[in-house]
């Protein structure tokens, strides 16, 4: 591992990055950080849900233990009284970026959200933002109508866009419905203009795919942390907030179920298992999405072996 420490700091001229993407609970963080130290690195969250400054611990945050030393950006730099965009995280990345490699380090992108690995790779369509109040009129009808019946109303203007949304995943409905109320444009016919604002460089892929059974072993057992590391408090505080409940950190994995404990709907025994089958599910559509889009250079199924370090660095070198 030496050679690849000593010979990792030559040159960070190079506009080559790392990105590392795989479900929840894969060991993402703790390869990144791996990777950090043998190679001069900074990483840069891509988990949408840790951008937020709020669930720290129900997110998975990286704790400053956890990081080992190495620099972390984007985590817990927004509130939750804000909604985080494709289009913010991917300005913050990139400002990050240049950060990192004018202080002579190499980036490691590390994260689970689909749309922001897709973004740094492509770019992103030139959407026109949508004002508050069409969003939230979308909002109060999914609410009112239910997800099946919103995602036909969408599907007969923009059935392309419809056709790889599920009738539960409301927020991006939402957005899809809103962007046609608000430009008359369906948005799979924005998505075809030329795209712009992927991150600089060339990203070495990689992807963190463990067995079925010990991801969700994993998933069942940081849960169980979760709640020893005091989750339900974070919850009660979050909740004392009041925020609107059509923000996107108030979908974030066992927060519902956790908040029905406290106001006496629900068991903790009824919660932990909603939460984690839920997480189990999410991670499903994860690794779904990765096989099918995610086109990796590495696939990572045990550990970071030092055989798999070597490959890493003669590709990003």
């Amino acid at each position: 591992m030496s050679k690849v420490v000593q010979s990792g700091k030559s040159d960070r001229k190079s506009k080559s990055y790392i990105m590392i993407a795989g479900p929840t609970a894969s060991g993402k963080s703790q390869v990144a950080v791996s990777l950090a130290k043998a190679l001069g690195g900074e990483i840069i969250n891509a988990d949408s849900m840790q951008l937020y400054a709020d669930l720290s611990v129900l997110t998975a945050r990286p704790s400053l233990s956890d990081r080992g030393g190495v620099p972390h950006h984007l985590y817990g730099v927004v509130d939750g009284a804000h909604r985080a965009s494709v289009v913010k995280w991917l300005k913050l990345a990139a400002d990050a970026m240049m950060l990192i490699r004018n202080r002579g380090k190499l980036p490691i992108v590390v994260g689970g959200t689909g749309m922001y690995l897709e973004a740094a790779i492509n770019g992103i369509a030139p959407v026109p933002e949508v004002p508050a109040a069409i969003h939230d009129a979308n909002t109060v009808l999914y609410q009112k109508i239910g997800g099946p019946a919103f995602w036909k109303q969408l599907a007969a203007l923009d059935l392309p866009i419809a056709e790889r949304i599920t009738h539960g995943d409301s927020q991006r409905l939402i957005r899809a419905m809103s962007v046609i109320t608000a430009t008359g444009t369906p948005l799979s016919a924005w998505q075809t203009r030329d795209h712009k604002g992927a991150l600089i460089g060339q990203a070495l892929k990689l992807t963190i795919l463990p067995s079925r059974d010990i991801l969700y072993r994993r998933i069942n057992e940081r849960f169980n942390k979760m709640l020893d590391d005091g989750a339900i408090d974070e919850v009660r505080c979050l909740a004392a907030r009041d925020l609107d409940p059509s923000l996107p950190l108030t979908k974030a994995l066992g927060l519902s179920a956790l908040k029905s404990v406290l106001e006496g709907k629900m068991t903790m025994s009824e919660a932990e298992y909603i939460s984690k089958r839920d997480s189990r599910r999410y991670a499903k559509r994860q690794m779904t999405w990765l096989r099918n889009n995610y086109n990796a250079q590495i696939t990572i199924k045990t550990k970071l072996s030092k055989s798999l370090m070597e490959n890493i660095f003669s590709l990003i070198c």
